[in-house]
């Protein structure tokens, strides 16, 4: 066995190919070679590689041990099956290997044996020869067929030997040998009238192989003359695939004889093959040589016909001739695609060049009609390349993107160049598989979520979106929330985020006025290899709920009762008081509206419903207002759905005067302590006043001021005894008369406790502070410098000023009222004794002395303590300055009272 290897090295190394020869009717398992190691191939990387047989190559013939690359024979192979009568028979095989791409082209040549003899149609062949033939005259003989090729065909042929014929052995242009019998000598067929010999046919092989036949000569009588062709040899064309009944050619030949002799009848030769008698007939009268089967080019494009023409007349020798019909080649078969492999999918990030298929373009037909022009249609981001012989590939030419198309479809068309032209299309479906390149993108970069006050916990508040258009885990998208700090605590206790929904949740139940707004980030992330995210911003915006109903500051009295004094010569408009409130909410929620809703039947009042002013509507009647107090109940109400409301409770109060009014006096036991406040709208037009009436009032101020200090030295007797048990207060008053006390004599001190002793007194002290603010408890004393103080008490009452100008004046002036130094926040104003409701006299028990000391002084006189042991307001509502009509301080908070006291030694 010889084994002819060739490797053909292609330029991109994508093909190369191997030839093999094996001779045929081997037996099963015959190696005919290693296909591994005659191409070099790592025999251990053939299974990791996917070493394999081109499925549409596959021979039942031959087989290809894929685990080592051998390639031996599977079933016995008969060259003259397959091949018939072609000189060359060859078995073509494909085989390939991945990563990367490799394809070889295995040929394996069916060698052939000697291994049939030659065969005669017949086993006895019959001749007639004429007695009147002449020497030389020829008489082809039926041929032998042997089905071999090459140095084993048919070669040559014997007769056995004689005196009459020997044997002219001649080779036709398609190889096959022929032999005619030649007469050698005449016959004389009364002599013998039958010759029989042994026809032998012998061919080339080793040893060589024979077939025999009788060949039978009849000695005919004569017939002188014999039909003649214009011609010995015809050439005609035709076209292949040319319909049943074509005329191929019109013989004629000619006979000189009459009658029977010379009527000539057509035929085949006898020594034609069986497919030229399937393709072709003859008409016998008139020698039409017509079109019977399909003529294909593709099968053979030269038929060789051989006929002769014989007369009617006895002893009859037939005449021959030899018609060669070319067959002209029609495009008649379109290209054959025909796909070895096909990638099933590719990624969208594959490189420019990625194999995506390999495949083989074939056409039967010859010169242009075969050559062929192949091409991918449409707009795809793939190209053809050229690889070995009719093998291409289709590799990739751009960038793929799934998202925009997942799959394509690739059409290869391959036409030929003929005339008309035939084309053949396949298409093969390529998927692009996924990569994780693309992020979440949210479907808005900022959400605004308006959540409302008092929301339930774990109630859903929004939802955000994420659109991922990757597939699969690169598109399954997780939501969190990024941390951060909201007023000092993680945003996580405030909302939390459904992972896979991205639904909003509040933690917590928001409260407006605490938080209004506040701002997170949340982050989309994808599940892909990179992860991929982005970010989105949140703004939960609260919305307020009237939830808070408003609230009075002022004024605020005692057990939620406000007293304000309403002089009896009041005018229409005269400012009673202000109801200050606010309300925590906002918008509608908090814009307030101030009506009295009781107290006010007979018309005396009028409320402004925007600022809250109290004024009065009229003057002040004795016959429609024989009462001397007004209960009103003023409310406060907001604009919210639905609108709450507050209320407060001011008792006018009827006086003679402003001064009557303001200080309370002990007429009918009435003194109340009570706190000043300014009037927020009278501090604002003050502010806005013109230069000259700020001048005025500091002129009135300094007036005013000095004189308090020519007119005014007011002594004070601050002990709780001094009310409840004035002898002996009184008596340390008396001797400390003949001294006369300062305010420089007094200052404040802070006391650790209680203090007892001779010439020391008590009183306690509220600090006052922001407004509900809570306050420590400390006790100040005030203390004479001189060891004994001889006291003076100025006995006439300085005339009270009830002009407002006054008022305000003091109030914007220094805290000094003039009668000592005072800490912060402390303000001098006259007070009534909101403790005291039975109205008996506060010194009742007094003695005279006492009473000339000063007791009957409001300003300087101590609160009354209640039995119950409560304290009475601080000592601000202890103090008043002459001339001035104070102005009540709201009280307010829940303040701790303080104490103060007044230390006054007696005299050596």
């Amino acid at each position: 066995m010889i084994v002819l290897l060739i490797l053909l090295c292609i330029t991109d190394g994508v093909l190369s190919q191997i030839r093999y020869s094996v001779p045929e009717e081997a037996d099963h398992g015959t190696l005919v070679g290693n296909i591994a190691e005659d191409l070099g191939l790592d025999l251990t990387k053939l299974a990791s590689r996917r070493f394999q047989v081109v499925p549409n190559s596959r021979t039942p013939y031959l087989e290809v041990n894929l685990e080592n690359g051998v390639l031996f024979v599977n079933e016995k192979i008969d060259r003259e099956q397959i091949c018939k009568q072609s000189a060359s028979c060859q078995l073509n095989m494909e085989v390939f290997l991945e990563n990367p791409l490799e394809l070889f082209r295995v040929e394996i040549e069916v060698v052939d044996i000697n291994d049939n003899p030659p065969s005669f149609p017949e086993t006895d062949i019959t001749v007639e020869i004429s007695e009147s033939a002449t020497p030389g005259t020829r008489f082809p003989l039926e041929s032998a067929f042997d089905p071999d090729v090459g140095s084993n065909a048919l070669r040559t042929y014997d007769i056995t030997t004689n005196n009459y014929f020997y044997l002219d052995v001649q080779t036709q242009t398609d190889g096959n040998k022929f032999a005619e019998l030649v007469l050698e000598k005449p016959l004389d067929r009364e002599q013998q009238a039958a010759h029989r010999y042994v026809l032998t046919a012998v061919d080339g092989g080793q040893p060589p192989r024979t077939g025999t036949a009788l060949l039978v000569v009849k000695v005919l009588d004569s017939n002188d003359n014999v039909p003649v062709f214009d011609q010995p040899v015809y050439t005609v064309s035709l076209s292949e695939n040319a319909p049943v009944g074509t005329l191929v050619i019109q013989l004629n030949a000619t006979d000189m004889d009459e009658g029977l002799n010379g009527e000539i009848v057509y035929s085949f030769s006898n020594h034609i093959s069986s497919r030229v008698k399937d393709l072709f007939s003859i008409d016998p009268r008139t020698g039409r040589v017509e079109v019977r089967g399909e003529v294909d080019f593709e099968e053979s494009s030269l038929y060789q016909i051989f006929v002769q023409a014989k007369d009617l007349g006895p002893n009859a020798v037939p005449a021959h001739c030899k018609v060669l019909v070319k067959v002209n080649d029609l495009n008649d078969n379109a290209p054959e695609i025909t796909f070895s492999t096909v990638t099933e999918s590719v990624s969208e990030k594959a490189a420019p060049g990625t194999v995506i298929a390999l495949l083989s373009v074939t056409d039967k037909d010859a010169e242009e009609n075969g050559q062929i022009h192949v091409e991918i249609l449409g707009d795809v981001p793939f190209k053809l390349k050229s690889s070995f012989r009719n093998y291409f590939t289709i590799v990739t030419d751009g960038p793929l993107n799934r998202e925009q198309l997942d799959s394509y479809s690739v059409t290869v068309v391959a036409r030929d160049k003929g005339t008309p032209s035939l084309a053949t299309s396949k298409s093969i479906r390529v998927q692009v598989s996924d990569e994780n390149d693309n992020a979440p993108t949210f479907t808005q970069p900022i959400y605004d979520v308006y959540v409302t006050e008092n929301n339930v916990p774990g109630a859903y508040i929004h939802a955000v979106t994420a659109l991922d258009p990757d597939i699969g885990q690169n598109a399954l998208i997780c939501y969190s929330i990024l941390e951060c700090d909201i007023q000092g605590m993680s945003v996580k206790t405030y909302v939390s985020i459904n992972e896979e929904t991205g639904y909003l949740y509040a933690l917590r139940s928001f409260d407006y006025e605490q938080l209004k707004d506040f701002t997170f980030m949340v982050q989309a992330k994808d599940a892909g290899t990179p992860e991929l995210s982005s970010n989105a911003t949140v703004k939960v915006i609260i919305v307020d709920q009237n939830d808070n109903p408003p609230t009075v500051l002022a004024p605020i009295g005692k057990n939620g009762t406000a007293k304000e004094p309403l002089p009896r010569s009041a005018e229409p408009g005269y400012l009673v008081t202000r109801i200050v409130a606010m309300d925590a909410d906002d918008g509608e929620n908090a814009r307030l509206s101030y009506s009295i809703q009781r107290g006010n039947e007979n018309g005396m009042f009028r409320m402004d419903w925007r600022t809250g002013e109290l004024r009065t509507a009229r003057r002040v009647s004795v016959k429609r207002d024989p009462h001397q107090l007004y209960d009103l109940l003023i409310e406060v109400r907001d604009h919210g759905q639905p609108p709450l409301s507050s209320s407060a409770s001011v008792l006018v109060v009827l006086v003679d005067s402003v001064a009557e009014g303001r200080g309370g006096g002990d007429r009918g036991g009435t003194a109340k302590g009570k706190e000043g406040t300014l009037d927020l709208t009278l501090i604002l037009i003050i502010a806005l006043g013109s230069v000259s009436f700020i001048f005025l009032l500091v002129m009135i101020v300094l007036a005013v001021r000095c004189q308090k200090d020519k007119k005014l030295n007011i002594y004070t007797c601050l002990t709780s005894e001094c009310c409840l048990g004035c002898s002996s207060c009184c008596s340390r008053q008396a001797r400390a008369r003949k001294k006369k006390l300062s305010k420089s004599d007094i200052m404040l001190v802070q006391s650790a406790g209680n203090v007892s002793g001779a010439g020391t007194a008590q009183v306690p002290v509220e600090e006052s502070g922001s407004f509900g603010s809570h306050h420590q408890n400390q006790n100040y004393c005030y203390q004479t410098k001189h060891q004994r103080a001889e006291l003076s008490y100025l006995v006439d009452r300085p005339r009270r000023v009830n002009s407002s100008a006054f008022q305000e004046a003091d109030l914007v002036s220094s805290k000094d009222s003039g009668h000592g130094d005072s800490e912060q926040g402390d303000s001098d104003h006259d007070a009534t004794n909101r403790g005291h409701s039975s109205g008996a006299d506060l010194f009742s028990n007094c003695t005279e002395e006492c009473k000339a000391l000063g007791h009957s002084d409001r300003c300087w006189m101590p609160s009354f303590v209640p039995s119950d042991g409560r304290q009475g307001p601080d000592y601000r509502s202890n103090l008043h300055v002459p001339g001035m009509d104070s102005v009540p301080d709201t009280e307010r908070g829940k303040g701790f009272a303080s104490s103060f006291r007044v230390d006054i030694p007696e005299t050596a």
